[in-house]
């Protein structure tokens, strides 16, 4: 068929063919990006320093000290990590996370075009025994000793025990902790809540238990900025007085937190703040919490990782220990 504006004597401009790609645009693709562009996609602080430190410890293995010898990587350098890692003895979850780093540092090399394949794919990973976590869970008179431990005389102790009921009433992350603000403490259908900033800027919304809701407007009117709603809710000790603005810190709260189990003797592997957490993950579901309320209430993203909080399998006094009679 003819074209209409040929016949009439009008040029048609043909349409542009697709430039082609030039060897400098193919070696801006092929460079190894810097490891922060990799970084800036780990949304959880926690979860970016691990992995740094997990790529790091391979570099050393693996002799890397230039970004560009990522290319050579193959099968080979996993598997001898990988072995390495297992004659040190670590947990099985320990090895699966370091192999998990790298592979997420080896997507995204392929993603940005700089390495032809993720050399970790297919490489076995060591299966986890138990379906529980390693986090440990302490008991109820446990819980309430942190929470009487505080000097309720100072405004350190009044802090300190608003936070530890903030941990223990409603399961929240450190890092969830630190983040809160005054404005974070809000009404919803008549109901105190606590909207919280979670893992991968996920926003939900918590009610505010009534023992922590006191703690918490006790600490507030001691400290004196309970009207500043751009102040963090805690403080950090060095600067509790109003219009400082500096929120207590993740270190800083381990601290508190490791202060007051020595004072009331919790001795327990592995305990820190995120024990809180399974503590009152097992303690709701021990009281009749549906699981997957649970799961929403904590901010997990899929319910298997609430159910390896639960400890209440472990109950001391729940053993059959305890129902022998002689």
């Amino acid at each position: 068929m003819s074209n209409d504006s040929e016949d009439a004597g009008v040029l048609v401009p043909a349409a542009p063919a697709p430039r082609a790609l030039t060897i400098h645009d193919f070696h801006q693709l092929a460079d190894v990006p810097p490891a922060i562009s990799w970084f800036a996609n780990l949304d959880n602080p926690q979860t970016r320093r691990a992995y740094e430190n997990d790529v790091r410890e391979f570099m050393v293995f693996a002799g890397i000290d230039d970004p560009h010898a990522f290319r050579q990587v193959g099968r080979g350098h996993i598997l001898a990590w990988r072995r390495d890692l297992e004659l040190r003895a670590l947990g099985g979850a320990t090895i699966r996370r370091k192999l998990s780093a790298l592979s997420s540092l080896f997507d995204a090399l392929c993603e940005a075009n700089a390495v032809q394949g993720n050399p970790v794919d297919g490489i076995k990973r060591p299966k986890v025994a138990s379906q529980e976590g390693s986090t440990p869970a302490i008991g109820d008179h446990q819980a309430r000793a942190l929470l009487a431990a505080p000097d309720g005389a100072t405004l350190k102790g009044m802090r300190d025990r608003a936070m530890l009921a903030t941990l223990l009433y409603h399961g929240l992350r450190r890092a969830e902790l630190c983040a809160l603000h005054l404005v974070d403490l809000q009404e919803r259908r008549g109901v105190r809540h606590l909207r919280v900033l979670g893992k991968g800027s996920k926003i939900r919304y918590v009610p505010l238990h009534p023992a922590a809701a006191g703690a918490i407007a006790a600490y507030l009117e001691a400290a004196g900025h309970g009207d500043d709603k751009a102040a963090p809710l805690f403080h950090s000790a060095s600067n509790n007085a109003r219009g400082n603005g500096r929120s207590i810190t993740e270190d800083g709260v381990y601290r508190v937190l490791a202060r007051y189990a020595g004072m009331v003797g919790i001795d327990v592997d592995g305990f820190g703040p995120h024990a809180l957490r399974a503590t009152a993950i097992t303690n709701a579901l021990e009281h009749g919490a549906d699981l997957e309320k649970v799961q929403d209430w904590v901010g997990h993203a899929n319910i298997s990782t609430t159910r390896m909080y639960d400890r209440r399998k472990h109950r001391a006094e729940d053993s059959p220990t305890f129902k022998v009679a002689y």
